[in-house]
């Protein structure tokens, strides 16, 4: 079931934290939400959910619209938000059938629906304790076990490996691309390998913004208009070879590799290559040049220059 934004509006007093975005995710396709903390994800994501209404524009669900069936859309979507609220006192199996009801499921389906979600989320040698003696990562498969148990066609997980050791991420994130392949799913994190791994697409949100979409390889590609090489120069001084290399017109930036005898980072100016003309520079002064590899851009990197702006 897709998702549609249109000109998306929500103000908070004379604060905009959502303006006027618009964006398209296909059935199917897992969608990694980024943004710094108030870029206006988790807003935009309890909009999606029917949990608060926007200003001006509107999103639709399939057929129906988050401002004229709130209601409807609710049936549609499965929501996990950043904490998690859960019943602690409840046993895991109590807590499903629990959700399970008040989704509306029928009493004669309800425990068909419980064996699916604890097998789904890995949940059987868990099932019969208290939540409030699961660890933080079974934790958070009871969550997606109550924001799956009606079948929703749509999953919005917010920050769902917040507090996960490395072990439960690789296993959350194993289940959020299984659940891809049947669904579509809005992943917000702040864990940029986790998104390269888990999702088909990255939008990038700033101060209600969107500012960047595509798949990391193509974002990496645009932002590539400015060369990086990694290079090492010998048989020249290591001023001088500086020097003489921010002269060359191409390069825009010059930084030497700490800890590394003239090695040196090189960015040329935008659309422009600089590697003939280091190689030129190199023959001229009769220097060696024995590296010159290509540094791919990080979406570490890519994420902090649209973000810090």
């Amino acid at each position: 079931m897709d998702i549609i934004l249109e000109n998306l509006t929500k103000k908070y007093g004379y604060q905009k934290a959502v303006d006027n975005i618009s964006f398209h995710v296909k059935t199917g396709e897992v969608l990694g939400f980024l943004g710094p903390n108030g870029a206006g994800k988790t807003t935009t994501m309890k909009i999606l959910a029917g949990l608060i209404a926007p200003n001006e524009g509107d999103a639709r669900i399939g057929n129906f619209s988050v401002k004229d069936n709130p209601e409807e859309i609710k049936k549609l979507i499965g929501y996990l938000p950043e904490n998690n609220p859960l019943y602690l006192e409840m046993p895991v199996l109590d807590y499903l059938e629990f959700s399970a009801a008040i989704q509306g499921i029928p009493n004669h389906k309800i425990q068909e629906r419980i064996r699916e979600m604890i097998r789904k989320c890995g949940l059987n040698a868990e099932k019969h304790k208290k939540i409030g003696e699961l660890s933080k990562g079974y934790r958070q498969r009871v969550g997606l076990a109550q924001a799956m148990i009606h079948d929703p066609k749509i999953l919005i997980l917010d920050e769902p490996t917040t507090g996960l050791d490395p072990n439960q991420i690789v296993e959350i994130r194993k289940l959020i691309k299984d659940l891809g392949k049947e669904k579509t799913v809005i992943l917000s994190t702040h864990i940029l390998p986790e998104v390269e791994a888990t999702c088909d697409r990255i939008l990038i949100i700033s101060k209600g913004k969107i500012v960047a979409d595509g798949t990391s390889e193509n974002l990496r590609k645009q932002s590539q208009g400015r060369e990086l090489v990694r290079v090492r120069i010998e048989d020249g001084n290591r001023d001088d070879i500086i020097i003489q290399l921010q002269k060359i017109e191409q390069v825009a930036m010059v930084d030497p590799i700490r800890g590394l005898t003239n090695c040196f980072e090189v960015q040329s100016r935008n659309e422009q290559s600089n590697r003939r003309a280091i190689y030129q520079l190199c023959v001229k002064n009769n220097w060696a040049l024995t590296e010159m590899t290509p540094v791919e851009t990080k979406l570490e990197d890519l994420f902090r220059d649209l973000t810090l702006n």
